[in-house]
């Protein structure tokens, strides 16, 4: 991984070097910009954040289900139909091109872009940086950091894509974040999102529960999630099947157990994957600190509203899926 050219203090915007003329930036101990700012490099990671904050939660998870998720993983092209369907086109058309994915947990995502060809540039609020750099720190075309969207290392309008897919509906203002993800885009080029819509299932057991594990310490918080969905399970798991009269238990508990159960979504994952996806799922409803939901016309007018064009928002995908293009005209007003 090496240190790219645009990497830039997110305060002051002054180019970030190492104390190494010449050396790989995992080697370095720290980042330093001219203007006196200092930022550690653990793990051969840059660190511009710290990772006592919101999405501790998601850090802890995707450092514990490191591999569960990833297409190279399952076999499947889960990811892979999910990330085509959102750019609208094929993944070849990254090929060369640059690509920030803000808020890219444990890689699934990463992996195909950077199979695709695309330079990545990846971040994320917390410490998932840690498992994505363990699945594809050995890539050529990436790069890796624990930052802020609303406070990249990076000048505005750096990427050809934005891919920011399963994030914005977890950050505390959307529309705001939304804003910092368009800045990033290159005239002409493009940002693709999705979002929580309205239909988001959120059954009483589920609105129960969060609030209380939301008031424990994060690792706290993730232990009692995984075993309550690990119990929830057995009892799901008698239902996995086609036997006469199970569909009114399957109902039921679809209906009022916390468990996110992923059995007639994803029939093509074996039985004890489709179990870690179905826990992994239900630790991620449970604690995330933010869970906005917003409709078709909401992003679309957020989006033009941050000057985007050729403005596409449906609903598909894990509610709202949205793409739109940065303006050329852009070219003046950032010269």
């Amino acid at each position: 991984m090496n240190l790219p050219p645009q990497l830039a203090c997110p305060t002051h915007l002054e180019l970030l070097v190492t104390d190494r003329t010449g050396g790989r930036v995992e080697d370095a101990p720290e980042l330093v910009c001219p203007g006196g700012c200092h930022f550690p490099v653990v793990d051969g990671i840059p660190r511009f954040v710290t990772s006592d904050h919101y999405a501790s939660a998601f850090g802890t998870q995707w450092n514990i289900f490191r591999q569960t998720q990833l297409d190279s993983y399952t076999k499947q092209p889960i990811f892979e139909t999910r990330l085509t369907r959102a750019l609208g086109s094929s993944l070849e058309t990254l090929r060369g091109r640059s690509v920030l994915e803000p808020g890219c947990g444990a890689g699934s995502f990463t992996e195909l872009l950077l199979a695709a060809g695309a330079n990545v540039f990846a971040c994320d609020l917390s410490s998932a940086v840690t498992a994505n750099y363990a699945n594809h720190g050995n890539a050529h075309n990436y790069f890796v950091c624990q930052a802020d969207i609303e406070n990249l290392p990076v000048a505005p309008a750096s990427f050809d894509y934005v891919v920011c897919l399963g994030v914005v509906q977890h950050t505390p203002n959307p529309e705001q974040t939304i804003l910092a993800l368009a800045r990033s885009v290159k005239p002409g080029g493009m940002l693709v999102i999705d979002h929580y819509g309205p239909n988001y299932p959120y059954p009483l057991s589920r609105r129960i529960l969060r609030p209380l594990l939301l008031s424990l310490p994060s690792v706290l918080s993730t232990r009692l999630t995984t075993t309550l969905a690990r119990a929830f399970l057995q009892i799901h798991k008698l239902t996995w099947n086609h036997r006469r009269g199970v569909w009114r238990l399957r109902w039921f508990l679809k209906r009022h157990s916390p468990l996110v159960d992923l059995y007639d979504d994803l029939p093509q994952l074996q039985p004890a994957l489709l179990g870690e996806w179905s826990v992994l799922i239900t630790h991620d409803t449970l604690t995330d600190r933010y869970k906005h939901l917003r409709n078709v016309k909401q992003i679309g007018e957020c989006l033009a509203e941050c000057g985007m064009t050729e403005i596409e928002a449906y609903y598909g995908g894990n509610g709202v899926e949205a793409r739109a293009k940065r303006p050329e005209a852009s070219r003046k007003q950032n010269a």
